[in-house]
């Protein structure tokens, strides 16, 4: 099978078979089983590549509003903070579950960053670092809804490419019989 050209995104390119009879007269392509096996693990691979695509996806756009409501919060805390009563909020303990809380005016703040690492920033430096990891989850979610793209189109061509191997075995073997 020729050698499948990649993309900057690491992602194989299916090459389309257009003319089967010169594809499988390829020296590596000598029965039409190897061929097709060749043709159903590559498949494989790209329904790999696209789960890990919509995990990953999904992972951002569950990332990228939590991103938001924090900065957010720290835009408001900001406001507030030459103000010299306490800020009173809500905040999400868990899914549907809220706390009352009582914020005296500050200018720094703790942010979890995660791998249980939280550390404490300015306000100002905060909003720099949020904006930031918006920006690069913004920017990782377009490149995998590309990547994804990409990825279907693959295993469409792969499909469309062992139903004409396949079909080109059956028209073949039908061929031999009636001669």
């Amino acid at each position: 099978m020729a050698e499948l050209a990649t993309l900057q995104t690491g992602i194989p390119e299916a090459e389309f078979v257009d003319d089967v009879d010169a594809y499988m007269a390829r020296p590596e392509n000598d029965t039409v089983d190897k061929v097709l096996k060749k043709l159903d693990e590559n498949y494989s691979k790209y329904k790999f590549m696209e789960c890990n695509l919509v995990n990953k996806r999904k992972r951002l756009k569950e990332q990228i509003p939590d991103l938001e409501r924090a900065l957010e919060m720290i835009e408001k805390l900001q406001t507030e903070k030459n103000n010299s009563k306490n800020l009173e909020t809500h905040f999400l303990l868990s899914e549907q579950v809220y706390a009352k809380a009582i914020i005296p005016p500050t200018d720094k703040v703790c942010l979890y960053l995660g791998a249980s690492v939280m550390l404490e920033y300015t306000l100002d430096d905060a909003q720099v670092l949020l904006n930031k990891n918006i920006e690069s989850a913004k920017r990782a979610l377009s490149h995998v809804e590309h990547d994804l793209d990409f990825v279907r189109d693959q295993f469409t061509t792969t499909e469309v490419n062992m139903a004409r191997v396949y079909n080109w075995d059956v028209k073949k073997s039908k061929a031999a019989k009636g001669t």
